[in-house]
């Protein structure tokens, strides 16, 4: 995992040298930006981190730029900051995915700990989309006669079973099976059924009827 880095926007720059400094002493990597734009001309959507921002600011405000990212796709999780207590924003804040939603001025303490919080929920997203990746691309290298009895395998079902459904031998099942078992790179059902179920792979038993037909 690449080393994380904060990212403060404020149009503030007093606020900013002051997020700078307390976020540095704490032996964290910082960049900072003067507006939201200048932010999205910058970001890199893969980077490790998370985000503290000002909510009030001229042109597109951190809400905004909250939904902006989302609309992105982006899982950097937001630290909002604002000069007085707004609960309606606040309550859309959260809502929309953010960690924490401080009030200026923040007290150190305050702003570290929803940075550790905020830095570890990042760290579990990307560990998490990285085993989703790796599991789609080992789905990529299946055919789709494997791929079909995979389908069947994760609901439980016996080689006998199906080989019945797909019309065919027990024999060849269990060479299909034991390809996709390979190629998956498991050595039980309950891992196979388990990065199944992460990468969403129905069971047949779960399947509406229309797609078992």
């Amino acid at each position: 995992m690449p080393r994380p880095v904060l990212l403060a926007v404020d149009d503030d720059p007093d606020v900013l040298k002051s997020l700078a400094r307390v976020l540095r002493s704490a032996g964290l990597a910082v960049a900072t930006f003067s507006s939201p734009s200048d932010f999205l001309e910058q970001h890199d959507p893969r980077a490790a981190g998370c985000l503290v921002l000002d909510v009030a600011m001229p042109g597109l405000n951190g809400l905004e730029l909250q939904q902006a990212l989302t609309a992105k796709g982006s899982a950097l999780p937001i630290i909002f900051l604002t000069g007085r207590g707004d609960i309606p924003m606040s309550v859309q804040a959260m809502k929309g995915g953010a960690v924490d939603f401080l009030t200026k001025p923040v007290h150190d303490e305050d702003l570290l700990k929803a940075v550790h919080v905020a830095l570890e929920k990042n760290r579990i997203e990307r560990q998490s989309r990285a085993e989703l990746d790796e599991i789609q691309e080992r789905l990529a290298t299946l055919t789709p006669r494997e791929r079909e009895v995979l389908t069947h395998v994760v609901s439980g079902q016996l080689n006998k079973q199906i080989a019945n459904d797909l019309g065919t031998v027990e024999k060849t099942i269990k060479v299909h099976r034991a390809r996709v078992m390979e190629k998956m790179e498991v050595h039980s059902l309950a891992e196979l059924v388990r990065i199944s179920d992460k990468a969403g792979i129905i069971a047949r038993d779960q399947a509406p009827a229309s797609a078992q037909q």
